[in-house]
């Protein structure tokens, strides 16, 4: 299973740590947040991901996930 997610944090983060952050995107708000937004491997990706932002400091504003299946059928 693939995780989507939508994680939002306080601040804009350098685009340059995208890698860092399991290749989520990085897209800044004008409200001033940072939104990390893509598909993960499974939920241990996204563990890493949460314990990187709390490593960080960084403010977790939202965090919004769906799980999807690899092979979906038609």
């Amino acid at each position: 299973m693939q995780v989507r997610c939508f994680i939002s944090v306080e601040g804009h983060l350098d685009t340059s740590w995208q890698e860092w952050f399991e290749g989520l995107d990085i897209l800044h708000e004008a409200s001033g947040k940072t939104v990390l937004r893509g598909s993960l491997v499974d939920q241990a990706a996204l563990y890493r991901v949460l314990l990187k932002i709390q490593s960080l400091g960084l403010v977790l504003l939202s965090l919004e996930t769906n799980e999807q299946a690899l092979d979906q059928e038609q």
